[in-house]
């Protein structure tokens, strides 16, 4: 817990219970958080805490620069702890997020057709690793149930 009191003295945050209670949930969790994923994990701990107070911390944080708010399917706002640049992948099939990281070089220079750039947002949409192994165990099972139940010529 100091850790999480640290990070949060750094950017003058007052350090409350929740408020650490939540950025220790970032430092636990990798995944790119919804307000309820937050929720459901710190109200276990905190009974009482509400929405509200979640979402007035994370705005807090990101005022600060802790968290970096996601909006990649436009209906949901996913929270990030890494506020560095990077790129993120969606998979449509099971809605995690991963971090991708691939070096944009109209980043590092600055500028792109004359346009000062201040701010990186990349992401990618598609199916993970762990849904295309799922599927292909699937469809291996799939045709070896067929196979059994066909005819022997």
């Amino acid at each position: 817990m100091k850790k999480i009191k640290e990070i949060l003295d750094q950017t003058n945050i007052k350090p409350t219970y929740e408020r650490l209670r939540i950025i220790k949930y970032f430092e636990e969790n990798n995944n790119h958080p919804t307000i309820n994923m937050i929720y459901k994990e710190v109200v276990k701990d905190i009974p009482t805490i509400s929405k509200t107070t979640i979402y007035n911390a994370l705005n807090l944080f990101v005022q600060k620069g802790l968290v970096l708010p996601l909006v990649i399917t436009g209906t949901e706002v996913r929270y990030d702890r890494n506020t560095k640049p990077h790129h993120h992948f969606l998979c449509e099939k099971c809605r995690k997020i991963y971090d991708i990281n691939i070096e944009c070089p109209y980043f590092k220079k600055g500028y792109v057709d004359g346009h000062k750039i201040t701010e990186l947002h990349g992401y990618f949409k598609g199916t993970c690793k762990e849904c295309l192994k799922k599927e292909s165990n699937f469809t291996l099972s799939v045709r070896l149930q067929k196979r059994v139940g066909e005819p022997t010529r």
